[in-house]
């Protein structure tokens, strides 16, 4: 089978993850998503407490080895083992769910194109691009109401970590991108480029 991968990056609630639902739904089985955020490291012998200061912005946080591990076992038609992760505990657990090689395999993550290994995986790299107040507004709101955080929890990761983070890592990977999509899943006339592009792909393959 031969996958094309897309990677699509830009800052947190920049509607990264409402383009990517749009193409999977339009797509259906042949189009597989894996979150950079399935990969955050475990948390080895901390307290809740300890688990919820740590800088998930950083790339540290990350166990992107292991995701390009499983990057190019799918390029070479292998299925996978996907870690999955809590967010309410803030902390992988010892769930996994098997993925196996379809032709479209997007990635989605703050910091994918940091990587120099994991973004030359990518054969189209998307960065997400939208206003940085309606952006931590859209944070707040999934952290709120999704997460179980309080609003000042999320003010304060915001102002310690997401935001110091988005302008060290995630804006200046920005210029990797093959294409920039102002407002993400709300921009129709880039996500029906998109659709064309991949429906391309399918059709060939």
């Amino acid at each position: 089978m031969n996958t094309i991968f897309i990677g699509i990056a830009g800052g947190t609630g920049s509607g990264k993850t409402t383009l990517t639902r749009h193409l999977k739904n339009h797509f259906g089985n042949d189009v597989t998503v894996i979150g950079h955020d399935s990969y955050y490291k475990r948390q080895v012998g901390k307290t809740y407490e300890e688990r919820s200061h740590v800088n998930y912005d950083h790339p540290n946080a990350f166990d992107t080895d292991l995701l390009i591990q499983h990057l190019c076992a799918l390029r070479e038609g292998r299925s996978i083992q996907c870690p999955v992760y809590s967010f309410v505990d803030h902390n992988r657990t010892d769930e996994t769910v098997e993925v196996f090689p379809t032709k479209v395999i997007i990635v989605e993550g703050i910091l994918i194109f940091q990587n120099p290994t994991l973004r030359d995986l990518f054969d189209i790299k998307i960065f997400v691009e939208t206003d940085a107040d309606e952006r931590i507004l859209r944070r707040a709101l999934r952290d709120v109401e999704e997460r179980g955080r309080t609003l000042q929890s999320v003010v304060a990761q915001y102002l310690t970590t997401v935001k110091p983070m988005h302008e060290r890592y995630v804006e200046p990977s920005r210029k990797y991108a093959d294409i920039v999509v102002l407002e993400g899943g709300h921009n129709l006339v880039a996500l029906d480029m998109m659709i064309q592009r991949i429906q391309h792909h399918i059709d060939e393959n």
